[in-house]
């Protein structure tokens, strides 16, 4: 049991992962073992995880049976998100690998790069999967990601992942389909850190930040409610399922390697490298403003996976993230696309730093525990 403190005071990092005191939240326990890889290795041994290959594969198989029965006599029989990275592209090939029919759905924020782009046409030609593409109102968008710039949090990528959220469940609604497959999964992602971002799911952080620092009304904007949420997954019984967690192993590296053969797809310099403005928020604004390297907690979950050693992460760590001339061009791109000088956006970076914590929000709503409490009585369980 972790019996530490939170470390404040002097600088420590993780003896088993690379995470660090850059976490204020971050514990330790006496052997110098912190909370975020004792609870992933807790994960990574929790079900469907701790199953067999041959369970794993007999659940896949039963999964795709129900996904198939509920899709039966209609154009589709599950959602899948794509961006042209390395998760959403092998959950495409997998549902089709399973005989499923899938529609992929991709939001497009502005900020593809021209890799992605490849990738998604490589990808969906070749499994002869249909694209449904959802564009954003870029002078309303721009503005919301302004304003989360404004407010000097680290949650800058709400604006995009909250709005890839709603639209699956829109189009799920739309064409009757009850499961959306998922690219997240356990045994890739099973760290998060909260102060580093918060609040993806919740549309009154996002309404009220924009109401304070924006100039437009989200007229266009895809969002969800507290209630959305009730009646898409308890109502419609709309489930996500993570089917990477029932696989019998996903080595990321391989994984690559096969899409590389595979599909002539093109791997990106870092993690969520297929969006130009989070590879500049990850790589540049996060660890120069709030001195978070997300690239720590990436490769913290690698380490628990034993998909690399502590060794391979420290040395990965240890490699710039640009040279000086890419920060400049990188820069002046996300500033220009943005409609602000270079001035303008080191005078944000100068802000005092901020959290979710600091503004409104449903975890700050008096009625919010309670509905939560309610919701978790009632929501189904997932596959």
């Amino acid at each position: 049991m972790l019996r530490g403190v939170r470390m404040q005071r002097k600088y420590q990092m993780c003896k088993r992962c690379v995470m660090d005191t850059t976490d204020p939240d971050i514990i330790f326990d006496e052997d110098g073992f912190c909370n975020h890889c004792t609870d992933a290795l807790k994960k990574l041994h929790s079900y469907p995880l701790n199953l067999s290959a041959a369970e794993k594969e007999k659940e896949l198989q039963k999964i795709a049976e129900r996904i198939k029965g509920s899709g039966k006599n209609k154009e589709y029989d599950c959602i899948v998100g794509i961006s042209g990275g390395v998760d959403s592209s092998y959950v495409l090939y997998l549902v089709k690998n399973l005989g499923l029919r899938p529609l992929a759905v991709h939001v497009d924020n502005g900020w593809n790069t021209e890799f992605s782009v490849k990738n998604m046409e490589k990808v969906l030609k070749k499994l002869d999967v249909k694209l449904h593409t959802v564009n954003v109102d870029w002078a309303e968008f721009k503005d919301l990601q302004l304003s989360f710039l404004k407010s000097s949090t680290p949650d800058l990528e709400i604006p995009t992942d909250h709005a890839l959220i709603a639209t699956l469940y829109s189009v799920a609604l739309k064409y009757n389909v009850k499961y959306i497959i998922s690219g997240h999964n356990a045994i890739t992602e099973s760290i998060a850190v909260p102060k580093w971002s918060h609040g993806h799911y919740d549309w009154r952080y996002v309404k009220l930040m924009q109401k304070k620092f924006g100039s437009k009304k989200l007229k266009t904007y895809a969002h969800y409610t507290l209630f959305n949420i009730f009646y898409r997954q308890v109502i419609k019984k709309i489930n996500i399922i993570t089917i990477i967690d029932y696989l019998p192993e996903y080595n990321k590296q391989k994984i690559i390697s096969f899409l590389e053969k595979e599909f002539d797809w093109k791997n990106y310099p870092g993690k969520h490298g297929e969006s130009i403005y989070t590879f500049f928020i990850q790589s540049h604004i996060l660890p120069t403003k709030f001195n978070y390297d997300k690239r720590k907690m990436h490769l913290s979950n690698l380490i628990c996976a034993g998909q690399i050693t502590r060794n391979e992460a420290l040395e990965e760590l240890k490699k710039p993230l640009f040279t000086e001339s890419e920060l400049q061009e990188m820069k002046k791109y996300v500033c220009d696309k943005l409609e602000i000088t270079t001035e303008e956006f080191e005078s944000f970076m100068a802000l005092p730093n901020k959290s979710y914590y600091d503004y409104p929000s449903y975890e700050t709503h008096p009625i919010y525990r309670i509905l939560r409490d309610v919701y978790k009585k009632i929501k189904p369980q997932q596959l």
